[in-house]
């Protein structure tokens, strides 16, 4: 039922007062302005039978329940349906309430004409005036910027900018060339990105927004160094895939951020594979409230399971995540649980109570100096034994899939963590069986933003006015965002048939330095304001990492974003003497421990500094 308000009043009075305008235009239109005084009275005498019985219909169409400011297209097909049906019941209404009056056959043509120009007109007007005034054109206000990408992003947003009294649309500048030169939503398109420097000089523009969350990364990162290097100021939209509205708004509108710069095109999902191996199931996730282990789980609920389960030793961790899931996911079934990787009779129980069907293990220690010195036996305990414990107990109660989240520190690994991330992939790969639990291993490197990564570091370091620190200037890392690593995870964790080792395409590697440089820059602040210093690399450290072993081989999958290595195959009675030695409660010194772990993995070449 339609709420009649004072807008409603408002509206249903003024196409009244234009239907009875309307078919008094029509007349006088008839007879060239000089109507017959027999025509007079006819005219006033159907008009009170009209207009009353062309509001009705109007009313009966749903005219009234949209907003005049948000007039669009739809609207005015609305009216015009409505003028057409109105138009073809006048002559019947006439004769059914036996009206004896002679209509001219042009007036029921030319009042139509009317009322659609004046109905369809008042509401364009109105749209106007609230909008950008009555002379929208020349609007002056606001921040001058322009937009670059002329597509459906663009155009949305112009729309919005139009409203704006923050910013001012100068310009779109886009490559497309059949769109160069064009008005669209009123806007010029000036010409290619490339002639930013000089619209912008032109113009007066210190800031651009680029709106191309459909183009590639490569072209966005274009567009933003584009502006970065001119000293223009870049705003962004959000990506492609999170426009869930398929509409961009001035409220969307961020700062440019590392991952801007940084990151990739979008993953492409096997989302009816997903669906069938997450949708209905019960999956757990360990280490649920760490960067991988939190992410994993917000893609995992998007799936419908049938319950969630999180797994996590930090009390802190597992409450931020309830407090996070329940906002976001209040219809799903999710179990926040408190234990330990290493604890069998906790594993046991959680196993047996929830019957999960799929688990991915992010339960690690992963911060390489921290575990080098001091922490070398519990990075053992911790990510070999924990490892050994969660697999096996899936093993025993037949979960469908088990899937380890490894690194590309595991490759000739030169530090404990790395090494012990090695051992956990034996570990998976030799409790593989015909039947039964398959494992899949996933390989891959630094995400962006994640706990203990050099990011958050560097923006702290610039927040407190530097310096920032720098191990070497020459160290490079690989880098993705933490959901796309996920969601390859994901798609790993479906793809695999069980023992194999996925490595992840990270792209090409980017040097610590250049980061830290960006991340300067995206501050607002120059090398000036902000000084690196290098302090040399720290305990197990290495300059670049590697993905792939030099004994290992890949092959193919039909994903252009994963890999399959085919690592160096560990016998069983190694593998068992393996688990002996991680099983044993005693402390092992650090020194011990690297002795061990090079007797178990031969590749793993300890750095001078490790000690």
């Amino acid at each position: 039922m339609l709420k009649v308000n004072r807008y409603t009043a408002m509206a249903v009075f003024h196409d009244l007062i234009v239907a009875a305008l309307a078919w008094s235009g029509a007349y006088l239109l008839r007879f060239n302005f000089d109507l017959p005084q027999n025509f007079q009275s006819e005219m006033w005498r159907t008009l009170l039978w009209v207009a009353p019985l062309q509001s009705l219909i109007f009313w009966y169409m749903g005219l009234y329940r949209g907003i005049w400011r948000y007039a669009s297209l739809v609207d005015l097909r609305r009216i015009f349906v409505a003028v057409l049906l109105a138009a073809m019941l006048i002559p019947l209404g006439l004769w059914m309430f036996r009206v004896h009056a002679i209509v001219p056959r042009s007036v029921l043509i030319i009042d139509p004409v009317l009322l659609l120009l004046a109905m369809g007109g008042g509401r364009l007007f109105y749209r106007l005036w609230k909008e950008q005034g009555l002379f929208g054109e020349i609007k002056l206000q606001g921040e001058p910027v322009l937009v670059l990408g002329a597509g459906e992003a663009g155009i949305g947003l112009s729309k919005d900018l139009a409203r704006s009294r923050e910013w001012h649309q100068v310009g779109f500048l886009d490559d497309d060339s059949d769109k160069q030169g064009r008005i669209l939503n009123g806007i010029k398109v000036l010409g290619k990105l490339e002639s930013l420097p000089y619209w912008a000089a032109r113009l007066g523009v210190s800031q651009a927004i680029i709106a191309m969350p459909s183009s590639t990364h490569q072209q966005r990162k274009h567009a933003i160094d584009l502006a970065n290097n001119n000293g223009i100021k870049a705003l962004t939209v959000p990506a492609f895939d999170d426009l869930l509205s398929g509409r961009v708004s001035v409220s969307q509108l961020r700062a440019v951020e590392l991952d801007d710069l940084l990151g990739r095109d979008p993953v492409q999902m096997d989302g009816a594979g997903l669906h069938e191996q997450l949708s209905g199931k019960t999956v757990l996730v360990t280490g649920a409230g760490g960067s991988i282990g939190s992410e994993l789980c917000r893609q995992i609920a998007r799936f419908s399971p049938k319950t969630l389960v999180l797994y996590e030793a930090g009390e802190l961790a597992l409450y931020n995540m309830e407090q996070e899931l329940n906002r976001a996911f209040p219809q799903l079934d999710v179990a926040y649980l408190a234990g330990d990787v290493r604890d069998d009779i906790r594993l046991e129980q959680v196993f047996a109570e929830y019957k999960p069907n799929v688990v991915f293990h992010a339960a690690a220690y992963k911060h390489v100096p921290l575990m080098e010195r001091h922490n070398a036996w519990q990075a053992v305990r911790n990510n070999v034994f924990g490892t050994w414990r969660a697999a096996s107990c899936a093993q025993r109660h037949g979960v469908e899939k088990f899937v380890l989240i490894s690194t590309d520190k595991a490759v000739n690994p030169t530090n404990v963590m790395g090494t012990t991330k090695r051992m956990a992939e034996i570990v998976c790969q030799g409790l593989q069986r015909p039947e039964g639990t398959r494992f899949v291993i996933v390989r891959f490197g630094n995400v962006l933003g994640s706990n203990g990564s050099v990011i958050p570091k560097f923006r702290e370091q610039i927040a407190k006015g530097g310096p920032i620190t720098v191990t070497h200037p020459e160290i490079t890392r690989f880098f993705m965002s933490i959901p796309e690593a996920a969601q390859l995870v994901m798609q790993a964790g479906y793809m695999g048939k069980g023992g194999e080792i996925f490595v992840l395409d990270m792209g090409e590697p980017v040097k610590i330095v250049d980061l830290a440089k960006e991340l300067i820059r995206l501050s607002g602040l120059n090398e000036e304001d902000i000084r690196i210093e290098f302090t040399g690399l720290r305990p197990g450290e290495k300059l670049y990492e590697e993905v792939l072993a030099d004994s290992e081989h890949t092959l193919p999958t039909p994903h252009p974003k994963l890999r399959i290595a085919q690592a160096r195959q560990v016998a069983a009675g190694e593998l068992q003497a393996m688990l002996d030695w991680v099983q044993i409660d005693t402390p092992n010194s650090d020194d011990a421990v690297r002795e061990r772990l090079q007797h178990w993995v031969p590749e793993y070449m300890p750095t001078p500094n490790a000690h």
